[in-house]
């Protein structure tokens, strides 16, 4: 190989590392912060299997598990923290867009902020439609689903879609923690994903 095609090679690698990733097989992942690696703890599940159960909490800390919402569509917006201004939007734009569904539909917001700052969030921004749950307590969603950054007891930001017999459909995993995810492929999955009946 001469310098000229490793040269290349090697700025084709930076630029796939600055865009969202979508998974497609379990795999343990990096992100990075700021422009640092971390590594995630766990795998992410590959799509088109079941997506696993997990626990997290409501604002009141009643345990609420995925099992809960068997038969629906779920779009699952994980975000590191709702206190930070690209989380805060991420959360109201599916706020917003859950009107453009009907009931067979859930969304959910997860973060491990504790149940207290999420509830004081949500009345602040009238964030009113989805759901937004803490995963403070076990961390079991954030190790399912391989999201948990290590050292940070963060979650990673990315968008996960379930279809209607608990299979996932769709996921994305943003390299970058303070990028956006891509939206509108979200909701152009989420469409499709909820018109297929079982």
């Amino acid at each position: 190989m001469t310098f000229k095609h490793a040269f290349f090679n090697l700025g084709f690698s930076l630029v796939l590392m600055t865009t969202p990733v979508f998974i497609s097989s379990a795999m343990s992942a990096e992100v990075t912060i700021g422009g640092h690696v971390v590594a995630l703890k766990g795998n992410l599940p590959p799509n088109n299997t079941k997506a696993p159960d997990f626990k997290v909490v409501d604002d009141k800390f009643n345990p609420v598990h995925l099992s809960d919402f068997k038969g629906k569509t779920i779009l699952i917006s994980a975000v590191p923290s709702l206190d930070t201004g690209v989380c805060a939007l991420q959360t109201k734009r599916f706020n917003t867009e859950f009107a453009n569904f009907n009931a067979d539909v859930v969304m959910l917001t997860i973060s491990t902020d504790l149940p207290f700052a999420q509830k004081r969030f949500c009345q602040t921004e009238s964030v009113d439609k989805i759901k937004v749950l803490s995963d403070s307590v076990w961390r079991n969603f954030a190790e399912q689903y391989g999201l948990l950054i290590e050292d940070r007891g963060l979650l990673a930001r990315a968008i996960l879609i379930i279809d209607a017999n608990g299979k996932l459909q769709y996921q994305e995993l943003v390299k970058e923690v303070s990028q956006h995810p891509n939206y509108d492929a979200a909701i152009t999955a989420l469409t499709k994903i909820a018109a297929v009946k079982s």
